[in-house]
């Protein structure tokens, strides 16, 4: 286990949990997490405050520009570039998965994979998405059909698939010009920081720190800050039927 954290850049003592402007960061209350097979405590999250959810959106804010101005290819570029990192850090990410919330390795390796999948898949798919030259009553003029992001999208994962499932909305998200900010169930608040860092890391490099932002928290106050914000048009809500209503 010891190893496995190590690897991710994780402790087996307090790990941040809100992730924006290039650092770590954490004043909110501290989760446990522990391997469901022998209640053995993994380690620790120090979550996000509201307050620090704020300070993700504006951190968000300040740098979306420069990313919608990036064009789609060149930002499917990075994504594949996130997907490489996923490959060199698939055997650890997957059996941290499989420590903290209880899936056998195969299915902690499998989420991994899917994560670099969709990446595979969203590097072709930027440099696919495209409009329509619609023609003009007017002489001499022509219309043009382009499509713009959305802005800042959410992401709120369950337990049961918390790499998959940010994958799959990260990677389309970042290549249509979006920002996003992830909130993944508390159970599995480790997994969330250490497939955050293996992304933030790629992003970091070429210049970029917060268009993923990360608020690791409870669903009171974290969850429905981000489901509140005015700032963010569209979320991503996995769960169950509570969560629902």
């Amino acid at each position: 286990m010891q190893a496995v954290l190590k690897e991710l850049g994780l402790s087996s003592g307090v790990n941040k949990g809100c992730y924006r402007r290039g650092e770590w960061v954490g004043d909110g209350p501290l989760d446990s997490s522990y391997n469901p097979h022998n209640n053995e405590l993994i380690g620790q999250c120090a979550t996000a405050t509201v307050a620090q959810v704020n300070e993700c959106m504006v951190a968000m804010e300040e740098e979306r520009t420069r990313w919608v101005t990036m064009p789609a290819p060149l930002r499917g570029e990075i994504v594949r570039q996130i997907g490489d990192a996923l490959r060199q850090k698939k055997d650890a990410l997957g059996a941290l998965c499989t420590l903290e919330m209880g899936k056998i390795r195969s299915e902690g390796l499998g989420e991994v994979q899917e994560f670099i999948d969709i990446c595979d898949m969203a590097v072709g798919m930027s440099r696919t998405i495209d409009g329509k030259v619609l023609p003009s009553e007017r002489p001499g003029h022509f219309m043009i059909e382009n499509w713009n992001p959305i802005g800042n999208v959410g992401v709120i994962t369950a337990f049961n698939f918390p790499i998959a499932v940010f994958g799959w909305n990260t990677a389309l998200a970042l290549i249509c010009g979006d920002t996003v900010i992830w909130k993944g169930a508390q159970t599995t608040s480790l997994t969330t920081i250490a497939t955050s860092k293996i992304m933030v890391d790629v992003l970091a490099k070429h210049g970029f720190k917060s268009i993923v932002t990360v608020s690791c928290g409870d669903g009171v106050n974290v969850g429905n800050a981000l489901v509140k914000d005015p700032r963010i048009p569209l979320i991503s809500f996995t769960g169950s039927t509570p969560v629902g209503r």
